[in-house]
């Protein structure tokens, strides 16, 4: 019988730690090591226990959660999972977290914390077990990408991603580089209600691209970004004459998700056929990898992220395993080969 996966909670809250410890004992498969108050109690708890992966509240005093955690991800990485309140500002550090190396993150109940983080128990140890799993590395500051060669396409090219955990930081590295006129993109990257408003709004700051989340009936453009609202609709693409619309859906979680990578890539095979590139990136499951098999029988190029640079090889290795995937790539190498994709077939359609 494996070891059970130790799990090491830093947050202020008495309570929080209280509630942590008795979902986590609660699973054969892991236990609570130890708590801590602050970071400065969890260094030296970590060095004790060496755990396999850790807790983190965002909003701490003596120093805060971001800050502990830019100097661990440094000098000694390991799996993190955030927990952060469900504001803008909790929704914008922890969006920070992730750039920073936190591998997911728990959205703590706005009221009655007790029996609302006792309902997410099955999401909180279920992404307590991915991380555990996860290949954190030391970061270090990047330099911006260089902006890739603007391109000249038809508009009905149409570029689909799907993506989970290890997803927002890949989205960064995908997105930065894109030009201007990129062809459109339609993005659903697991989130819960709350954060994916923030995430579009990031990446809208640091891109080129025009990046939003998306709202019902849209209008698909070249050059801009749509992220799949989070929690309560699942995101579908259209067809309204000549151009390509966002339908959000109210309908049961598929794959366990709403919004689900495969609502989202079923429905472009199904509009854009040939036309589109779909690009499934890092996360645990098989969420898009059925999806990904349909783009490919409707002419679809279809790119999978390579088990060197996921975060997490499940997503993307279900849609390898399955047949889905025309291309295995790095993230770096992913945007260049979608944008010579949809050159090439602008090259063709204006022959």
């Amino acid at each position: 019988m494996s070891e059970p996966i130790k799990v090491l909670a830093v947050d202020d809250s008495a309570l929080m730690r209280r509630l942590l410890s008795a979902i986590v004992d609660a699973e054969p498969d892991m236990t609570m090591v130890a708590t801590a108050p602050d970071p400065y109690a969890a260094r030296e708890l970590i060095k004790r226990h060496n755990p396999d992966v850790l807790t983190l509240d965002v909003e701490m005093p003596r120093m805060d959660g971001l800050d502990f955690l830019e100097k661990l991800m440094r000098l000694r990485p390991m799996p993190v999972v955030m927990v952060s309140s469900l504001t803008e500002r909790g929704s914008e550090a922890t969006l920070q977290a992730l750039e920073l190396g936190a591998i997911d993150f728990v959205a703590k109940p706005k009221v009655n914390i007790r029996d609302g983080l006792a309902q997410a128990g099955a999401d909180i140890v279920d992404k307590l077990r991915i991380a555990a799993r996860a290949r954190p590395t030391a970061r270090t500051r990047q330099a911006t990408p260089a902006r890739l060669q603007a391109v000249t396409t038809s508009s009905e090219k149409l570029l689909a991603i799907g993506a989970s955990t290890g997803g927002t930081e890949a989205l960064r590295r995908l997105l930065v580089p894109m030009p201007a006129n990129a062809p459109a993109i339609v993005i659903t990257q697991h989130m819960p209600a709350g954060f994916t408003d923030s995430f579009a709004r990031r990446l809208d700051s640091l891109c080129a691209l025009t990046v939003t989340e998306a709202c019902d009936g849209q209008r698909v453009l070249p050059g801009h970004a749509y992220i799949a609202p989070g929690g309560a609709t699942h995101m579908r693409i259209a067809r309204s004459g000549a151009n390509y619309v966002i339908a959000l859906v109210s309908s049961p979680p598929v794959n366990r998700h709403r919004p689900a990578v495969d609502v989202l890539f079923h429905s472009v095979a199904e509009c854009a056929g040939g036309n589109a590139i779909g690009i499934l990136l890092t996360g645990m499951g098989d969420d898009g990898a059925d999806g990904m098999v349909a783009m490919r029988t409707a002419g679809a190029v279809t790119i999978a992220q390579d088990r060197a640079t996921s975060v997490v090889y499940g997503m993307p290795a279900e849609a390898v395993a399955r047949g889905g995937a025309s291309h295995e790539l790095g993230i770096d190498e992913i945007g260049p080969k979608a944008l010579s994709v949809a050159a090439e077939a602008g090259r063709a359609i204006r022959i």
